[in-house]
């Protein structure tokens, strides 16, 4: 059922995945201005004359954008028409496009007039919310099958206050992660995961301040993330979509933490610090899956104290029949 539209969506959250790594690929290897103050052109040509790794990285980047773009205006569109009868998916529709273009906007505004490095960092965090949106299209695509059910999952208030505060806690951590790399604090502290190999804890400047701050947040994200698993483990054994979501997202954080580390053993190699993008990028996308389980048991719950009121109600009349 709807092979073509899973083939398509599928590919379409590749696709999203390839324009979060593409926009740190940019910010890495300081090819922001390759295509110099224009845009959507590439110094006011569709192909350049000059061609240098910038350009060639940049240009890359907005044709992968663009080409991507196209095909979520589709996916939205066409899950829309296919499985508009489940629930979430007018939603995550309109989200998926909302947040591509603003990603845009602030994309061609950082080129056209230039951007605080405050500012600069959104631009990841907001690409993060349009790919989350693309993802979940997805798997809601593939739930329409029945090939996983999780219309009648349970989530007590104390995991579903784990799942909503971890998401946004997580979204603050991924935003100061994306303020160090563009305000160029990555290499600021030498050694991990201390500041400096002379065991001094204290950062001395701002730019030190900014890559520890993000590691104290890194690490207690870890540690929130360590603890929900252990109660899904816990409390969650039958119920499969929320235990294998919680591990999935315990060995993102574990790799994250991993690629965080060796982005300073290895003095900033390039596929490592992708490597980082992309573990972050996978773990919001099952976090905000995760969300969404919560709010579908919500509603599982407020319909099932609405039947057993009704319930209620007709006993009576039914006992004096």
């Amino acid at each position: 059922m709807h092979r073509a539209l899973k083939r398509f969506a599928v590919l379409t959250t590749i696709g999203m995945l390839l324009i979060l790594l593409g926009g740190a690929l940019v910010t890495k290897t300081d090819s922001g201005m390759g295509c110099g103050r224009s845009w959507p052109l590439c110094d006011g040509q569709i192909i350049p004359a000059d061609i240098t790794k910038e350009m060639v990285i940049e240009w890359s980047h907005r044709s992968v954008s663009g080409a991507v773009g196209l095909m979520v205006l589709i996916l939205s569109f066409w899950s829309w028409k296919k499985i508009g009868h489940v629930r979430e998916t007018k939603f995550l529709a309109i989200l998926s496009i909302s947040f591509l273009i603003l990603q845009g906007l602030i994309g061609a505004a950082a080129v056209l007039w230039g951007q605080s490095d405050f500012i600069l960092a959104l631009h990841f965090g907001i690409s993060l919310i349009s790919f989350a949106a693309v993802f979940l299209l997805t798997l809601l695509i593939f739930e329409v099958d029945k090939k996983f059910d999780t219309d009648k999952l349970s989530m007590d208030r104390r995991m579903t206050f784990h799942t909503t505060g971890i998401l946004l806690y997580i979204y603050f951590v991924v935003y100061t992660g994306a303020l160090v790399r563009h305000s160029k604090s990555s290499l600021s502290c030498a050694d991990w995961p201390l500041c400096r190999n002379d065991g001094s804890f204290m950062p001395e400047n701002t730019f030190e301040w900014i890559q520890m701050g993000h590691r104290m947040l890194a690490g207690l994200a870890f540690i929130w993330v360590a603890y929900a698993t252990l109660l899904a483990i816990k409390n969650y054994r039958h119920q499969k979509a929320i235990l294998y979501g919680w591990i999935a997202s315990f060995v993102l954080i574990c790799l994250q933490v991993i690629a965080g580390a060796f982005i300073i053993f290895t003095r900033l190699n390039l596929f490592v610090a992708l490597s980082h993008a992309f573990f972050i990028s996978c773990l919001f996308g099952v976090l905000s899956y995760m969300l969404l389980l919560a709010s579908r048991s919500k509603r599982n719950k407020a319909v099932a104290s609405e039947h057993s009121i009704s319930a209620n109600k007709l006993a009576p009349n039914e006992n004096i029949s």
